[in-house]
């Protein structure tokens, strides 16, 4: 538990709108603000810590830029639940991802249907264009809050019976592993920050324009024949994307 009697925002190299910054993080961190508590007030904070209502306004405002905080009108402000930090090591899926956080993933299939591949699909998945494969958009949800829009086209001989499967309850890669024969070996995947677009904004629970990050993955079977090409939407302010990077020649 952070010691409030041992906190102060003082002059010095580092701006006070900064210290008061780290301050509320580590009340945060401590968790003596718990996800959904509501933080003080602008007036409150400047009284505390004898500082302008501006220099307040600017840590606030940070902080929930940061996804930390979170506003509501008229209400105040409040402590955000923590991001998914969603690993870029392995290749799993949102069903496996959400399961190993012990949170409850669901899918809501907006969209499942047998069409031909235009052209940048049918170059990721090295087919000729205009080939059929399966495109199912699915809404993903994690404890009955919406994450993510994800689209997947895939190809594979055989491909059109996924219309006769449930995707709302089944995991996509579990049914092409285990029930079509297709083991996956990894993928590749970009990462880039964007804006929402009216109908992701609306399925996401956003103001058009708010932050996301958008995805492309090509996953690979283990003979290195490309079967699914996914593109996905997630909210920029319940996500971050991790990696580990290792120098060259480095143990």
């Amino acid at each position: 538990m952070v010691d409030p009697t041992t906190e102060s925002v003082r002059a010095g190299p580092l701006p006070r709108y900064h210290q008061l910054k780290e301050l509320i993080r580590a009340r945060v961190r401590a968790g003596e603000w718990a996800p959904g508590s509501a933080i003080p007030s602008e007036r409150e904070l400047t009284e505390r810590y004898r500082i302008s209502r501006m220099t307040a306004r600017q840590a606030l405002t940070d902080l929930v830029r940061e996804g930390v905080l979170y506003r509501e009108q008229g209400r105040g402000t409040f402590v955000a639940q923590p991001r998914i930090a969603q690993q870029l090591l392995h290749l799993t899926g949102f069903t496996e991802d959400m399961r190993a956080r012990r949170q409850r993933p669901e899918a809501r299939v907006l969209d499942a249907v047998m069409t031909p591949a235009d052209a940048s699909t049918a170059d990721r998945l090295r087919i000729p264009p205009g080939q059929p494969v399966f495109r199912v958009r699915r809404l993903r949800l994690a404890d009955a809050e919406p994450l993510a829009v994800e689209t997947a086209a895939v190809s594979f001989p055989g491909c059109a019976r996924l219309l006769d499967e449930d995707l709302a309850a089944s995991s996509l890669y579990g049914l092409i592993e285990t029930k079509y024969g297709h083991p996956l070996a990894d993928a590749e995947q970009e990462v880039e920050a964007g804006a929402a677009l009216t109908d992701e904004a609306r399925l996401l629970d956003l103001a058009p324009g708010d932050p996301v990050l958008r995805t492309r993955r090509v996953t690979y079977t283990q003979r290195r024949q490309p079967i699914e090409y996914a593109v996905a939407v997630y909210r920029g302010d319940k996500y971050t994307f991790y990696t580990r990077i290792v120098r060259d020649g480095a143990s």
